[in-house]
């Protein structure tokens, strides 16, 4: 059975040298092309080239024992090919994976020209029909995929379930927190009081509220420019409407009285625990577009986050993907549509690594279903489990794509958190046991190959 690969970034080729080592025929397709001595582009490629990457050149850190790392480790146990690309594309960047770009993309297009079992066809991919003559299909356009195929996928999985644009809350470390300027309470004593209520009096509002209106933007590319949603506003977007905006909207104080002084502030920011540890904690509805050194300056103005260690700044950005939680299994198969599978960043994923990742997972599904044979989803506690356990399961209303972070790995058994109280030390046990969980995987799955071998 032929499988078609659409999408010449960083999942779709590793789908397609994954499933050609595995034996099956592949057409992969690309929209970007040379069209009449000129290059056809998206608004941000700048090359016709496989795998050319938009942003940064780096694959993270290297560093034993990160998140990161481990994920490129399994990933090297898989032999996944465009990670011993990046490899032997490696430029000096200290702890981190970082790659000659120019390097990079050329060594890509040599293994798919190397391998007699793809076939590359540049042009774009209109319609997703199993009538084509295609029994599998793996979709690996990107963030930036094409209008025709964006309405496609529409058609497909339902408009609803397709988004355009990340909007990212800012995260904090929980031991950052100034705890005696805060206090837990959920609005109207409902529930449990799970969430930190930073308070505000009239004046400090005045102040974050001036420093907010003044702060700097982040530069937008032509093609990040597109028009918010009314539900998702960046909070200096809301400001600008009015000075008691965000009082009516992600500041609001109603039912957050403060049990320490029995009164209701003017305004409250509100912090969400990130994960289950909660050892950090995101502030609920400040998603902005503001440079990340202007947030840490306005940011530090809410009472309790002076001193704040920011993990991850606000952001809102161009970024099709679907909602995974509803459309995808653990194979990355469309549920409705078993023959059509979704990888890279469309997917739900963030980072050039995760897109890779999925892309190999992707390919080593697709293979396994066009031999007749049921893949075997990756376990929960290896990394690439966890990232994809996040993806296909978390909260759909609030889906958003994400890194791959120890926060997404099965933590350690309570007792055994508490016996090991250095956090290091705490990842060092997860990632001995992904790998271990990842090789038991693969062997069972008889994937059997190993071309790269693991550090």
């Amino acid at each position: 059975m032929k499988i078609r690969v659409i999408g010449g970034g960083l999942a779709g080729p590793e789908a397609a040298l994954t499933a050609a080592r595995l034996g099956c025929e592949v057409d992969l397709y690309e929209m970007r092309a040379m069209v009449d001595g000129k290059p056809r582009l998206t608004p941000a490629h700048q090359t016709t080239e496989f795998g050319e990457l938009v942003c940064s050149n780096s694959l993270k850190s290297e560093s034993p024992n990160t998140a990161p790392w481990l994920l490129k480790q399994e990933m090297r146990r898989a032999g996944s090919a465009l990670l011993r690309i990046a490899d032997e594309s490696a430029v000096p960047a200290g702890h981190a994976l970082a790659v000659d770009r120019v390097e990079f993309s050329r060594r890509i297009a040599e293994a798919i020209a190397a391998e007699p079992k793809i076939h590359v066809i540049r042009e774009e991919v209109l319609r997703l029909d199993p009538s084509e003559g295609y029994g599998l299909t793996v979709v690996a356009t990107g963030p930036l995929t094409s209008g025709a195929l964006s309405e496609e996928i529409q058609r497909i999985t339902g408009s609803e379930h397709l988004a355009f644009y990340d909007s990212i809350s800012p995260i904090v470390d929980a031991d950052s927190i100034d705890m005696e300027r805060v206090y837990f309470a959920a609005r109207w004593d409902k529930g449990t009081a799970d969430y930190i209520n930073c308070p505000m009096d009239r004046e400090e509002y005045d102040r974050f509220l001036d420093a907010l209106l003044a702060a700097e933007p982040a530069e937008s590319k032509e093609w990040e420019k597109l028009d918010y949603f009314e539900g998702c506003l960046p909070i200096e977007v809301l400001a600008r409407r009015g000075r008691d905006t965000l009082r009516f909207g992600p500041m609001k104080p109603v039912g957050l009285r403060d049990p320490r002084t029995g009164k209701t502030p003017w305004a409250v920011v509100q912090l969400r625990k990130e994960n289950l540890r909660a050892d950090s904690y995101n502030l609920v509805g400040f998603q902005n577009h503001l440079k990340f050194g202007e947030q840490a300056r306005v940011l530090r103005l809410i009472p309790g986050l002076e001193n704040a260690r920011f993990l991850r700044y606000g952001q809102i950005h161009r970024n099709t993907y679907i909602c995974a939680p509803v459309l995808l299994d653990e194979n990355l198969r469309l549920r409705k549509e078993l023959w059509l599978l979704f990888a890279g960043q469309l997917s739900g994923v963030e980072g050039y690594t995760e897109s890779i990742a999925t892309g190999l997972l992707a390919g080593l599904c697709a293979a396994s279903l066009a031999r007749s044979e049921q893949p075997v989803p990756v376990p929960r506690a290896t990394a690439l489990g966890s990232l994809v356990h996040y993806i296909t399961h978390a909260d759909a209303k609030n889906f958003q794509p994400a890194n791959i972070t120890f926060d997404l790995l099965e933590p350690l058994e309570e007792e055994l958190r508490k016996k090991v109280r250095d956090k290091k030390e705490r990842h060092r046990i997860q990632c001995e046991r992904a790998l271990a969980a990842f090789d038991a995987w693969w062997e069972a799955a008889g994937h059997g190959w190993r071309t790269h071998s693991p550090v």
